[in-house]
């Protein structure tokens, strides 16, 4: 991967930017990028269900407080028939996508996962959106096969799309520091680059608040737009705030406030021109600031999520229905309109009524 020159003008300008422009001309700057990419005045989101096949995890990433370790009476594997329930009960509601993640189990089989995606195409047809960059250098690794076999065997499986969970702050310094048995940089970018290369796309995330400088976030969305340059692969860029309250190792962190949320949201916008779209977190920053968000470089509502496990475990997730989220966007003056993973626009699919 190439290296990020810091001291390069455009970093600095963009760094100074980040950290002395004022707020509402920093989402002005934002929404101007958003208009250019999204001129019509719609607000896209998706109904999709994130199930957590497992949260057996040898990663022990100290921001997490949802894996359990080997042994723990209270981890869990997933049969395949619970999935399938789960996902019958996305598509009652009008999910069209999965969102299949888990921690690092080293007691799961390789072929476990590959006749999963088979069970899941043969019964219960859906987008499955899953398996994070982190997840597939851990098969790398465990399995001894190339990433590139991972990502292929997987494909011809049923996966449709490589979700960016775990990217946290793509600097190794940071990284090693929280996560150092977790994907580094270089390994989670390259999972991505190789998925891009056999046809998948994928989402890029970032979560910031680890004690990382603004300079490092700058890195991340670099790192970010430097590899969409090339491949094109990215369908969307997310970013959330570390959820300190109830995890134990990142106790003694303060959560990031809502401005440096919105600051952080718009100079990914800026920054990052080569992603096509730019998602509000709501569930983490709850729908007010979610709505404020789709002014400040947003063009998508992100998910109903009709289950979230791992930033509730860390005590501090907001929840919503269809109604209130088409109206959060109704009042911030767009459009609403669900998608799909590949964010066209749904059109001829009827809603069942979501409580």
């Amino acid at each position: 991967m190439t290296t990020v020159n810091r001291d390069s003008a455009e970093f600095r300008d963009y760094l100074t930017l980040y950290e002395k422009a004022p707020l509402l001309e920093l989402g002005a700057l934002a929404e101007r990028e958003r208009y250019r990419l999204h001129p019509e005045e719609v607000v896209s989101y998706i109904i999709d269900r994130n199930i957590n096949y497992t949260n057996v995890c040898v990663a022990d990433c100290a921001f997490c407080a949802f894996a359990r370790r080997p042994k723990d009476n209270t981890g869990y594997v997933l049969s395949f028939e619970q999935i399938g329930a789960k996902i019958d009960e996305c598509k009652a509601i009008g999910g069209v996508q999965i969102l299949l993640q888990g921690g690092h189990n080293p007691y799961i089989p390789f072929e476990w996962y590959l006749e999963l995606m088979r069970y899941i195409k043969a019964h219960h047809p859906i987008h499955i959106h899953g398996f994070s960059p982190s997840e597939v250098v851990f098969f790398s690794e465990r399995f001894g096969m190339p990433v590139g076999d991972v990502v292929r065997q997987l494909r011809e499986a049923g996966l449709n799309s490589i979700p960016g969970g775990g990217g946290e702050i793509l600097v190794d310094r940071i990284r090693e520091r929280v996560a150092k048995k977790k994907a580094q940089t270089d390994e989670w970018l390259g999972v991505q680059e190789e998925a891009h290369r056999q046809g998948m796309k994928t989402s890029v995330t970032m979560m910031y608040g680890l004690g990382e400088t603004h300079a490092d976030r700058i890195e991340h969305l670099f790192r970010v737009r430097e590899l969409q340059q090339r491949t094109g692969g990215f369908t969307a860029f997310i970013c959330w705030p570390l959820q300190p309250e109830g995890t134990p190792g990142m106790s003694d962190y303060i959560k990031t406030d809502s401005v440096t949320y919105l600051r952080t949201l718009a100079m990914a916008r800026i920054i990052c021109d080569n992603v096509p779209n730019l998602q509000s977190s709501w569930v983490t920053m709850g729908l007010k600031v979610g709505q404020v968000a789709l002014r400040f470089g947003a063009n998508d509502f992100g998910s109903l999520m009709m289950e979230e496990n791992v930033v509730s475990a860390a005590g501090t997730t907001y929840r919503s229905t269809i109604a209130d989220m088409e109206r959060s966007i109704r009042d911030a003056g767009f459009t609403p309109r669900r998608r799909r993973q590949d964010y066209s626009l749904i059109t001829d699919e009827p809603l069942a009524a979501v409580a």
